[in-house]
């Protein structure tokens, strides 16, 4: 969501989503997690931590970015019931850029428009979200700078990995 955030802040169309089943928040434990479905709204789960612990969810940043996620949008969303099409798909784990990439082939698409599906690591806590909303930001501002992005993706890709000293996963999809 902090690519998402510092993206909207820069102009740009953008949308975000989760997918997995639910959505898991960490709990007081390790196999106590916050668990709230795609439909539960932001400040609902910002106001059932609170209540929980109040000093622990603050402690470990929860709060703060449920605060931020309410102030962006209403609730989460799942990827796999969207019906909307992106020219840009990036995700920030390995395992969600494999889901999308599963997702869209099972979509059984008809328009056949291509995507672009883009995974940039990204280890979940608060400094390496804004970091790598950074590597995001640039990434994007770069494809949508290019003459031709579809022909020039690779390159872009390739540059920007050497320049971060990191691997970036990419797959062309169809809808």
């Amino acid at each position: 969501m902090e690519a998402h955030n510092l993206l909207k802040k820069r102009g740009y169309d953008v949308a975000s989503f989760g997918t997995g089943s639910c959505v898991k928040l960490p709990g007081p434990a390790v196999d106590k997690p916050n668990i709230y479905s795609f439909d539960t709204p932001y400040e609902e789960q910002f106001r059932d931590l609170k209540r929980k612990d109040q000093a622990f969810y603050t402690q470990n940043g929860l709060l703060n970015m449920l605060d931020r996620n309410r102030r962006i949008k209403q609730k989460p969303e799942r990827f796999q019931q969207t019906k909307e099409e992106f020219d840009i798909i990036i995700t920030c784990q390995e395992r969600v850029f494999d889901q999308v990439l599963e997702d869209m082939g099972s979509r059984g698409g008809s328009s056949c428009k291509m995507t672009h599906v883009l995974n940039v690591e990204i280890r979940d806590n608060h400094e390496d979200a804004t970091l790598g909303a950074f590597t995001i930001h640039e990434l994007v501002r770069e494809i949508c700078k290019a003459e031709d992005h579809e022909a020039e993706i690779e390159e872009i890709i390739s540059k920007l990995e050497r320049k971060k000293n990191q691997r970036f996963l990419y797959s062309p999809a169809f809808y």
